[in-house]
């Protein structure tokens, strides 16, 4: 439940009131010796501040759901290691460009 603030017209004293949202506003003022009109003041609301876990839907995985993760990662750094190496020797064996034989032997 939301925290209103009210002044009165009359007196012109500011008050906070504690109500629901769909609780009527209020309309006299509740000092006993003023019985002015009150009107609702509009506030800037209140922060909201998430601090801790459970906020973020990856706070909830499961553990197999982590462990697989884990290995996915695990294995894409092994490719990129390795990557390097195969690349070079790929390279090594290329075909000439054209496909063309250069050198024919004799029989």
């Amino acid at each position: 439940m939301p925290t209103y603030d009210y002044r009165c017209d009359t007196c012109d004293e500011t008050f906070e009131v504690f109500q629901s949202m769909t609780a009527r506003r209020l309309r006299k003022c509740p000092d006993k010796k003023c019985d002015g009109r009150v009107t609702r003041l509009l506030g800037t609301g209140a922060g909201l501040i998430f601090k801790g876990s459970g906020f973020y839907e990856t706070d909830y995985r499961s553990d197999s759901y982590k462990a697989g993760a884990s290995a996915e990662k695990a294995s894409s750094e092994k490719k990129s290691e390795s990557g390097g190496e195969s690349k070079k020797s790929s390279n090594s064996k290329k075909k000439d460009p054209g496909g063309k034989k250069t050198a024919k032997k004799k029989e």
